[in-house]
């Protein structure tokens, strides 16, 4: 019988996949190393038993002890199925951008998650970098795995992904591209291609808000790189002992934005079920497709699985709220379709401005339509409502009609954004959308913003 005698035999020797719809206009070849078949469906599974066995070979960890570590979800996964097998209990810090579905699996394979904020210094108490390092100082019997500077991180990459690489694509390779977290699996993987071959090319994947890009072209450590983002597992604020910068001859940046629609794309267009970090990677490539000739053969890592962001970007809600889903608004009656069945709230000439000024209040609005005899005669600003009220107060029991502006201008539901833009202005807050059968709609300047961007 063939078979394996437990779960942490069955880690590495995973597929190499050709990409085809993506990269159909990049004249490399483009292959996908996928980590997802891994048993904690990541890369990280390779580090974290490397780690965990360097650690038991050096007498660092002790029957029935406590591993703690701080991860972004897949380190804690990995850990998670070695401590099963090793006898080990576990406690996780993570920061709360990470997915939902990654605190609940890990809490599921048996691991303690405690929650730490992300907007933070490395250095605040708060952060998971401090809390980590305060919870195996105040737990008895434990060890701080520290991925960031622990050098096993690396080695695994060197003793496995390197060589699986290099043997799956004949030595063939020319280019290794991934997101770069820890920098474990690009330092290691990349050192031992480049010792196969110096021409290799290594390019790293980070995110903006991370130091990396800017501190390996300049060596300058850029505090004002540094702000919160979205996209997961890539990028940092600090320099890990793990990241080989001689190693990595390149780093490219990728938007949040495009990080999440081609995780996306790869699912939709590839059948290749990622995660955010991929999205990142593949976008990443074809941002330097320029760079690249029909004789390269081009490696991705692909990190982890898809259903590690369920709930994120692959959730048009999520994606809908963050304007990154291209929803195809290209005229006003795209626009006018995402609420177009709410009424349009108007206001009579001879109310008071004391009745416009709790219609506001109550529709949560900033501008009305003004009518008289079924015609739209005018409009008011909340805004210019303010400013009038604070020179005369007693304008609130006059009529609307007193204080009212130019009514709002009146066009088609075929009018481009275009076109639309052009009417709404420092003088002109809003549009109204003839919808057919007397049917109007009203769209203001943050509806238009909202809709330019997520073209």
């Amino acid at each position: 019988m063939k078979i394996y005698n437990n779960i942490l035999e069955t880690i590495g020797n995973t597929p190499l996949v050709k990409l085809n719809k993506l990269t159909k206009d990049v004249k490399a070849t483009v292959l996908a190393k996928i980590e997802t078949t891994n048993p904690g469906n990541s890369v990280k599974d390779r580090m974290a038993l490397k780690m965990i066995e360097d650690a038991e070979a050096a007498g660092l960890i002790k029957p029935g002890g406590t591993i703690i570590e701080g991860t972004s979800g897949n380190t804690g996964m990995g850990l998670a199925l070695a401590c099963i097998i090793k006898g080990y209990k576990l406690i996780c810090v993570l920061n709360d951008k990470q997915s939902k579905e990654k605190m609940d699996i890990l809490r599921a394979v048996g691991a303690e998650v405690v929650v730490c904020p992300t907007a933070v210094e490395p250095s605040d108490p708060r952060s998971y970098y401090s809390v980590s390092r305060r919870l195996a100082e105040e737990t008895p019997n434990s060890w701080y795995v520290n991925q960031y500077d622990n050098l096993s991180n690396r080695q695994a990459h060197y003793e496995q992904t390197g060589p699986e690489i290099w043997e799956q694509t004949d030595g063939k390779i020319t280019h290794f591209v991934v997101g770069v977290g820890t920098g474990g699996t690009i330092s290691g993987t990349g050192k031992y291609l480049k010792e196969k071959n110096p021409n290799i090319k290594v390019w790293g994947i980070d995110t903006y808000g991370s130091v990396f890009k800017k501190y390996h072209e300049t060596g300058i450590f850029d505090e004002n790189e540094i702000y919160p983002y979205i996209t997961e597992g890539i990028g940092e604020d600090i320099l890990p002992k793990n990241v080989d910068f001689d190693v990595i001859d390149h780093f490219e940046k990728v938007t949040d934005k495009d990080a999440a629609v081609y995780t996306r794309r790869l699912a939709r267009e590839e059948g290749i079920f990622v995660g955010n970090s991929a999205g990142a990677a593949i976008k990443g490539v074809l941002q330097m497709a320029d760079q690249l000739t029909e004789d390269d053969v081009v490696v991705i890592l692909f990190h982890d699985h898809g259903s590690r962001y369920v709930g994120k970007m692959f959730n048009d809600d999520w994606m809908r709220e963050r304007g990154f889903l291209d929803e195809g608004i290209k005229k006003a009656s795209d626009i006018v379709a995402k609420h177009g069945d709410l009424p349009l709230i108007t206001l009579y000439s001879e109310e008071l401005v004391s009745h416009a000024i709790d219609r506001m209040r109550k529709y949560n609005i900033s501008q009305i339509p003004v009518m008289r005899d079924g015609k739209f005669v005018g409009a008011l600003d909340d805004s210019k409502v303010y400013h009038l009220l604070v020179e005369q107060p007693d304008l609130i029991n006059t009529a609307v009609s007193g204080i009212m502006g130019p009514a709002f201008p009146i066009v088609s539901a075929n009018t481009t954004l275009e076109d639309l833009s052009k009417l709404i202005n420092k003088e002109n807050s809003a549009v109204l959308i003839d919808q057919g059968d007397n049917k109007f709609h009203i769209v203001t300047k943050h509806d238009l913003i909202a809709a330019m961007a997520s073209k």
